[in-house]
């Protein structure tokens, strides 16, 4: 397969949509309720070959999108992961073909709160029925089978997205042959699902907010930015904030009364402020009750969790993540060393917090390299 120069990547970088599940073949939930019909939208980078065997899935975290890489067609945005992804990175376009798809709930083009209700032609708003990992990764599932993937060479995601590598190892276990589920878990603690009520309860305590028929009039912005500020507290360390802010003042700034006087308060600002002017605060309440409601245990013993996996795994963590600490990334070792799955571990030596999935591109892209490259030969001589 001949090189794609930087020119042929960023020409691929456009987002395609991919709709299914019209009445009356509508989508089951895992709730029992009927989801349809379902768009997902999604961006490929790289070329499939023609034994369609080097396909990868990548999977976002909570905020995420489809456009993992390069430069977007359509605001000319830079990939979430776009230092990770692209030919000569850790995951390689020269060599793989690269599908990212945005979760059905979400609001950046994929069937969501926002999305109009054929039943009334009015967003969903609350009415939109309660989504899991689960109905992400079938939804997924259905987007691979239409791109005529019979088997992913591995799926790939960090925080929510590693709930859905994860989601994707017990689900579809025939239908992949490797994962990498980085800085994630098993389930949510007490703790992770506490920061995410109080999130929540700042969105909808929004007096714009209006149970959720805010889509015709302000939205519950204030609400929104004060839960993204809060979310961004958790995805970094203390030391990363220390070296970051420290306790300085903003330049040129006179003490006032509760206004932005440190840097660390007007940095959370910016990120709230921003967050709110691409993201709808329903996508926000049903994504984050998604990942409360994720739970691959459910009262089944550790052993059993991975029985009848095929694949090859590669967990990371880093030292600092305290959202989701390193303890949390053991325990999927542990099950798949129960269940007989080949697993291997690396802990990164970050001071980037949670954060450090999206920053620590570096050893990450080290990792990840070689990992896949092992995944390939083996395939190649069919280990």
């Amino acid at each position: 397969m001949k090189d794609l120069t930087t020119t042929e990547i960023l020409d691929k970088t456009e987002t395609k949509y991919f709709t299914f599940a019209h009445p009356p073949y509508e989508l089951t939930l895992e709730s029992g309720e009927k989801l349809g019909p379902i768009t997902l939208a999604y961006e490929t980078y790289g070329k499939l070959n023609e034994q369609k065997s080097n396909a990868i899935l990548v999977l976002h975290a909570l905020s995420g999108d489809a456009h993992a890489a390069g430069i977007s067609k359509k605001d000319g945005a830079i990939g979430w992961w776009n230092n990770l992804i692209g030919p000569n990175k850790g995951i390689d376009t020269n060599k793989y073909f690269v599908v990212c798809s945005n979760v059905i709930g979400g609001c950046k083009g994929s069937t969501g709160p926002s999305s109009i209700n054929p039943k009334t032609g009015k967003p969903y708003g609350i009415d939109f029925p309660i989504i899991t990992i689960g109905d992400m990764v079938n939804a997924q599932r259905h987007l691979i089978d239409h791109l005529g993937i019979e088997k992913l060479l591995a799926v790939i995601g960090g925080s929510m997205g590693g709930m859905q590598v994860l989601q994707w190892m017990v689900a579809y276990p025939e239908r992949i042959r490797a994962a990498i589920p980085i800085a994630t878990a098993l389930r949510h603690t007490p703790q992770q699902i506490a920061f995410n009520e109080v999130g929540r309860q700042a969105v909808m305590a929004d007096p714009n907010w209006r149970m959720g028929n805010y889509y015709d009039g302000p939205k519950p912005a204030n609400g929104l930015a004060v839960a993204r500020m809060i979310g961004h507290i958790t995805y970094m360390s203390h030391i990363s904030m220390e070296q970051k802010f420290g306790r300085r003042l903003r330049t040129g700034k006179e003490p006032c009364k509760f206004g932005v006087e440190f840097e660390v308060e007007g940095y959370l600002r910016y990120r709230g402020d921003t967050f709110v002017k691409r993201f709808d605060a329903n996508s926000y309440l049903y994504i984050t009750k998604a990942m409360d409601y994720f739970d691959l245990l459910n009262g089944k013993p550790l052993n059993s969790v991975f029985k009848g996996l095929n694949a090859k795994v590669l967990v990371i963590a880093f030292k600092s993540d305290w959202l989701y600490p390193p303890y949390q990334s053991q325990e999927i070792v542990k099950a798949c060393k129960l269940a007989g799955v080949e697993a291997a571990y690396c802990e990164i030596n970050s001071t980037y917090g949670h954060d450090a999935f999206l920053l620590e591109i570096e050893e990450e892209a080290h990792l990840i390299k070689h990992f896949l490259n092992r995944v390939s030969n083996d395939l190649a001589i069919g280990v």
